[in-house]
Parts: C-alpha cells; sequence; structure tokens
C-alpha cells in the first residue's frame, strides 16, 4: 500500500492515514431520524424532543436497530407508548424523506477514494439504510459499509470499532472516524482511531483540512 502522509496547515504534527470512516444520518446525510420525529410531533402537538427520545428508547429497547425486532413491531411499541394511530408507511416518510445526502460530503468520498484512501460508512441503522441506498446509490460510492442491522452491535459497543479497521485491514492511528454522536467519537477514540466530532459544515471543513489538505471537495 502507497504511504499517504497528511500534512496539517496549522503546523501540527503530520498524520499517517489510510482510511476515512463517516457515521450516515447526521453526516453524509441531513439527520432524518430525528427531523421526521419533530415534524410528527408538530403535526400532534407533541414535545419533539420528547417523543424523539421515546422513540430512541423504544428503538433500542425493542431490538430494532440490531436487527432483532421487525419494523412493524417498532411501530407498534411506539403507539403503545406515545399514542400515535398514524400507519407505518405514513410515519416512516417522515424520517426517510428527510434523510437528504450532501453533497458537498459525498464528493470528498469520492475524491478520498480516488487518492487511494479506503473509506467506509459506519452506521446505526436499520433497514432504512438500505432503502436510501436504494433511493441514493450511497454505497456505491464506499469500500465497505457496516450497519448494526446487519451486524447486531452498535456503535454503543466499543468492539465494533475494532471490528470495522479489521475489515478495512488498518491500524486505528491510520483511521478517521467523522460522526454526530459525542458518544461515538468518544469510544471511537479510546479505540486510538482519529475523529472529528462533526457540528456542522464550516467546523468539519476546517477540521478535515487539518488532516487532509488538498483534499477538500
Amino acid at each position: 500500500m502507497v504511504q499517504k502522509i497528511v500534512d496539517s496547515v496549522v503546523g501540527g504534527p503530520c498524520v499517517s492515514l489510510d482510511a476515512v470512516i463517516f457515521d450516515f444520518g447526521g453526516v453524509l446525510a441531513e439527520e432524518g431520524f430525528f427531523e421526521g420525529f419533530k415534524a410528527i410531533a408538530a403535526r400532534h402537538g407533541m414535545d419533539s424532543g420528547g417523543l424523539a427520545e421515546t422513540a430512541v428508547d423504544v428503538i433500542r429497547r425493542g431490538g430494532y436497530v440490531e436487527g432483532r425486532a421487525t419494523e412493524a413491531e417498532f411501530w407498534e411499541a411506539l403507539r403503545a407508548r406515545t399514542g400515535l394511530s398514524e400507519p407505518d408507511g405514513l410515519l416512516r416518510r417522515e424520517l426517510l424523506s428527510r434523510f437528504v445526502p450532501r453533497d458537498f460530503m459525498f464528493a470528498r468520498v469520492d475524491k478520498l477514494r480516488a487518492a487511494g484512501y479506503k473509506v467506509a460508512i459506519l452506521s446505526d441503522q436499520t433497514n432504512w439504510l438500505d432503502e436510501l441506498d436504494a433511493a441514493h446509490g450511497v454505497f456505491a460510492h464506499f469500500d465497505l459499509v457496516l450497519n448494526s442491522y446487519r451486524l447486531g452491535k452498535t456503535k454503543k459497543d466499543p468492539t465494533l470499532f475494532d471490528d470495522i479497521l479489521a475489515a478495512l485491514d488498518v491500524a486505528p492511528e491510520r483511521a478517521l472516524f467523522i460522526d454526530d454522536f459525542e458518544g461515538h467519537i468518544r469510544r471511537a477514540r479510546a479505540r486510538g482511531l482519529h475523529t472529528i466530532f462533526y457540528t456542522g459544515r464550516e467546523d468539519f471543513e476546517a477540521q478535515f483540512r487539518k488532516f487532509c489538505p488538498g483534499l477538500e471537495a
């Protein structure tokens, strides 16, 4: 493998990378889950934060995010907790329609891959990720896609970061992980990966330039 050395533009130490790993919702695409539940809550006069938190609890406790429950079981359990009465199809459209791919991120992925870097998705998603791929052609941009629904393991388990490094055949210090959830960032960093905590495009661009000057989209 050709070694790729990328120098910090702010005069810091060089960082050697072979792989860049991206979260999906909130990084590669708009965060459809929380925005979708915000819209559902507004339609029903409910607290948006409370509904989203309940949905997260149901999706994790019920095992849907790890492939241990079906989507129908998730919606049924959520209705039992919240009193929602709308059909599955309407509710899911509110979420999936808001996972809008960010063109500037996919341009960066393509540029990284063309430059010889391995690029991957590591996502705590359900079968919805496969549907979003069918709609938007997501997976073709990546060397590897690991999704909790298919793996039976989420990013709350730190060993998942070991799994993706093994699958990519890269050392942790030669991988960069980008996510919009701080807990995942902490766990990845504890496993030795470089990280970018995504909070918005402008801050991300500044952080990315420190790792990969010359590879901006």
